[in-house]
């Protein structure tokens, strides 16, 4: 029976001394959490609409044989800027030739039997169903010189358009048949993007407007293009428009083929108050900042409008002066005290000069 109450006695007291403990880390200040802040800025922000498309060339074309024969010289190789109508190869065209030479022959006797029987017509010396007969004769063999003539000159493969030889498939030496492709033309000036945009933007979206690409293959700031066509109809498979842009590059640096992402400008809001997307706190919709007040961390809930470019459009919520707090409010609370381990004005630029190597993903519309 002692034992038992000397245990009891002991237990008490290691639940005394918890206690003593539990109450010394009470007492204990929870340490300020370090935080970054800066002031919102200032500047103009666009309402853009991104997606991505790869860069087309607007004109192109197989370049086919139009007549059999053997491939005698090949006047072009690929990379070669060509004009519409230039001679790019030049194939056999001896049997030809000499059609077309009987048909010349032909067709001079039955022009001076003709010009003979138009004096003898007016003289009433032949029937009219003979002149007639040779008149016909001579119009028929006409049409076989001319496409004689037409045929020989297809041994002559031309360009049909203006552009670049993208690709050759013939060697000198081949034989080609009729419709055999010979070259691939490619049209640089210009080159052509289509975008598929969802319907709900179809009002936002106008030809004209400003649009932005940024090429992976191409370091440098955006390529400034233009929207110059807005299909008029909804596709409802997709429930998407296409829009048509077209890129003019003297440099021709940017190639076909070539993927691009896409931002179209289609509305600006002027000398904006803006903070950097990611000072921003979400929660069951609704956005806020944290600002520091008096070494404390105060929430405060803003309305949102266009986001570009890592920045977003504060409407109403803060004003030019607040401290917005930029690193550490994730997992922070109202009130909570902070350590500021940065001063503003320190700061060697603003939020619109800093964004401007921030890329923000599609934010087509107001928040």
């Amino acid at each position: 029976m002692a034992l038992v109450l000397l245990l009891l006695l002991v237990a008490c007291g290691q639940q005394n001394d918890a206690a003593d403990d539990g109450d010394e880390d009470n007492d204990e200040e929870t340490p300020p959490v370090p935080v970054e802040i800066n002031k919102p800025s200032r500047g103009d922000i666009y309402a853009v609409y991104t997606g991505t498309a790869p860069i087309e060339a607007y004109a192109e074309a197989d370049v086919i044989a139009k007549v059999a024969g053997e491939v005698r010289a090949i006047l072009v190789e690929e990379g070669d800027d060509v004009k519409k109508g230039q001679v790019l190869a030049q194939l056999d065209g001896d049997r030809l030739r000499l059609e077309l030479n009987e048909t010349s022959a032909r067709l001079n006797k039955l022009k001076r039997d003709y010009e003979r029987n138009v004096d003898l017509s007016k003289n009433n010396l032949i029937s009219e169903g003979d002149f007639e007969k040779i008149k016909y004769e001579m119009e028929a063999l006409e049409a076989t010189h001319n496409l004689a003539s037409l045929e020989l000159d297809y041994t002559q493969i031309r360009a049909p358009i203006d552009g670049v030889i993208s690709e050759r498939y013939i060697k000198l030496g081949n034989t080609l048949s009729v419709n055999d492709p010979v070259f691939r033309v490619t049209g640089f000036d210009p080159l052509v993007a289509y975008l598929h945009i969802p319907e709900r933007e179809f009002s936002n979206i106008t030809a004209g407007q400003t649009v932005g690409i940024d090429i992976d293959a191409l370091p440098g700031p955006p390529i400034q293009a233009t929207v110059t066509r807005v299909s008029p109809i909804v596709d409802p498979a997709t429930g998407t428009f296409k829009i048509a842009i077209e890129i003019f590059d003297e440099s021709r640096s940017i190639k076909p083929g070539m993927f691009a992402r896409i931002g179209v400008v289609y509305d600006v809001h002027q000398n904006a108050l803006q903070v950097p997307r990611s000072a921003l706190v979400e929660d069951l919709g609704q956005s806020s900042v944290f600002v520091v007040e008096d070494g404390k961390a105060i929430r405060k809930d803003v309305d949102t409008g266009y986001g570009d470019r890592g920045m977003i459009e504060i409407i109403s919520g803060i004003g030019d002066d607040e401290n917005i707090i930029i690193v550490g409010q994730l997992g922070l609370k109202s009130d909570a005290e902070v350590d500021v381990i940065n001063a503003p004005e320190a700061e060697a630029t603003s939020f619109a000069d800093s964004s401007d190597s921030t890329e923000d993903e599609n934010d087509a519309s107001p928040d």
